[in-house]
């Protein structure tokens, strides 16, 4: 069980470096931090995508940040391994290479939480358990999570872990919302019984829970595509009513609404949502009490 505290949402880093600069990504940290979030994700590949770039701009962004503003502890820091063209895989030398060049972006002497990106069969489990281990033990990393693994590998991985003493996964990271829903036929248990917290990515699903797709109307964002896709399902569209009127009936917001249905999970310790405009913020840190009635039947909308 991990002992770190994430708030209402973790803020993700993803959009630091493109969708947002330098300026904004700043503005945007400091309100989250002074509306009371507790939790930053990153990785050391955002923002890879971008033309030009090459992994480690969210980084060293953040980093920044925290050089300017004095807040590296009023807030937990995660960030990853795997996916950076320079430091691939989990290798034991490549996890050892790869914390040393997060930890220099990010200007900091640990990272609270820190995730293989995702599984890397062709490395034994024992040597990248191994290897994690060593960063707990040298005070480089707090706490190890688990990205994007099969519900069997997360098992032995546990159990690797337990029987040579090394530091457990008690964090997992997966794509979780109200219209993106197979992790809970296996996965969903599997955390439960391992006592491993879920934090979700793509929480609000590449922005369609956020309400301003509707059929017929065009969105200025780089994300609109695959967001929009999700309007082609009809239980979608239904599923836009019930959150229209649920927002109404809570005084809230759609997207508030979205993300405390994943808060209602047992499972989950903070859904992780990221925004590229201080306009974004509020509706992320609004938590809505939602009935039993109500976690329910938006479940059943998109069943």
């Amino acid at each position: 069980m991990t002992s770190l505290d994430f708030g209402p949402v973790v803020l993700g880093g993803n959009v630091f470096g493109w969708t947002a600069d330098r300026a904004a990504s700043f503005e945007i940290l400091d309100a989250f931090v002074d509306a009371g979030g507790r939790s930053i994700d990153t990785a050391d590949v955002y923002s890879a995508w971008v033309p030009g770039h090459t992994g480690g701009e969210s980084e060293t962004i953040i980093g920044e940040w925290f050089a300017a503003s004095g807040k590296r502890d009023s807030v937990s820091i995660a960030t990853k391994v795997f996916a950076h063209a320079d430091r691939s895989g989990l290798s034991a030398a490549n996890i050892a290479a790869a914390v040393d060049d997060s930890l220099r972006r990010l200007q900091t002497d640990r990272i609270d939480l820190y995730y293989a990106h995702r599984d890397d069969e062709d490395v034994e489990q024992h040597e990248y358990l191994t290897a994690f281990d060593a960063l707990v033990r040298a005070g480089k990393v707090r706490e190890i999570g688990a990205s994007n693994f099969s519900s069997a590998r997360l098992r032995t991985a546990v159990a690797v872990s337990r029987e040579a003493g090394l530091t457990p996964f008690t964090v997992a990271q997966d794509k979780w919302s109200l219209v993106e829903r197979d992790i809970e036929a296996d996965l969903v248990p599997t955390l439960g019984d391992l006592a491993i917290v879920e934090l979700p990515y793509s929480s609000l699903a590449s922005g369609f829970l956020s309400g301003k797709y509707r059929a017929g109307l065009s969105v200025d964002s780089v994300r609109a595509g695959g967001a929009s896709a999700y309007l082609e399902n009809p239980k979608n569209l239904e599923l836009l009513s019930v959150l229209d009127e649920l927002a109404e009936s809570y005084r809230s917001t759609v997207p508030a609404v979205a993300l405390s249905w994943l808060r209602a999970q047992a499972i989950v310790g903070a859904p992780i949502a990221s925004a590229r405009t201080l306009e974004q913020l509020p509706s992320l840190l609004d938590v809505v009490d939602l009935s039993v009635a109500d976690v329910a039947r938006l479940a059943a909308a998109t069943a």
